[in-house]
């Protein structure tokens, strides 16, 4: 598969811009608080479930981060430079490197800011406290959630063959898993309302069991004990290119 250029997306102010320094490969890449995309989420949502980046070549953007697999093949989790795949049976599975991804989000994650959560409370209470801890509602953040988690609401999708349909459609045949007292991690996002279609507005996280035995896209839980890290991200790399 050809390299593919990589479109670099400036949105607003909190973005800064970055040069090339070989064909195919921002400068900024290696830096710190970057996060790479593999793809709009637009398109992606759109139906666009081929395979276009390798997980060999995602790896050289980042160790920390979600997405999916070819053919939308349920729910990726990237975490401690280890890719997995959550299917729709539940089960978790190693990424080959040869494995391609129609999206995902990655960064090299260093946090910045790290607080122990003793509350008793569901997602949307979580959010709130997220909300309340992050400096700037307008700015990217990667974020990382270690800990017992009380309940778990989790699912993951089944892989689509072509014509693919819109995501929206997909999801109404996903696959719900719960869980209750199962330790493990949450790996996520929050992107800010502006960039909405660009990545998910708001939170998106999808959560891998400490034995590495269970996860998926988090839909609900409930927390009384959790460690949160944060890293705010000062520039996206998107890729626009969806050719082979």
């Amino acid at each position: 598969m050809k390299r593919k250029a990589i479109f670099l997306l400036i949105l607003s102010a909190i973005f800064a811009g970055c040069a090339f320094t070989q064909p195919g490969r921002p400068a900024c890449l290696s830096g710190r608080q970057v996060v790479y995309q593999s793809a709009p989420l637009v398109r992606f949502s759109g139906g666009s479930y081929a395979g276009t980046l390798s997980f060999r070549e995602l790896k050289t953007y980042g160790n920390f981060g979600i997405g999916t697999v070819n053919g939308l093949d349920g729910e990726m989790i990237a975490l401690d430079n280890r890719f997995y795949q959550i299917r729709s049976d539940g089960k978790v599975y190693l990424i080959e490197d040869e494995t391609l991804t129609p999206f995902a989000t990655v960064t090299r994650f260093l946090p910045q800011k790290q607080k122990v959560l003793n509350v008793r409370t569901d997602y949307a209470g979580l959010a709130g406290i997220l909300d309340s801890i992050l400096a700037d509602k307008e700015k990217v953040y990667a974020i990382k959630i270690t800990g017992k988690f009380n309940a778990l609401k989790l699912r993951s999708v089944p892989a689509q063959v072509k014509p693919f349909p819109r995501l929206e459609e997909v999801i109404k045949k996903q696959e719900v898993f719960e869980y209750k007292d199962m330790p493990g991690v949450l790996v996520g996002f929050r992107f800010p309302e502006n960039m909405d279609g660009v990545a998910f507005a708001g939170y998106h996280f999808h959560f891998i069991s400490q034995d590495r035995n269970a996860g998926g896209h988090l839909l609900d839980c409930r927390i009384e004990h959790v460690f949160v890290e944060i890293e705010e991200i000062s520039q996206l790399v998107l890729n626009c290119n969806s050719s082979a």
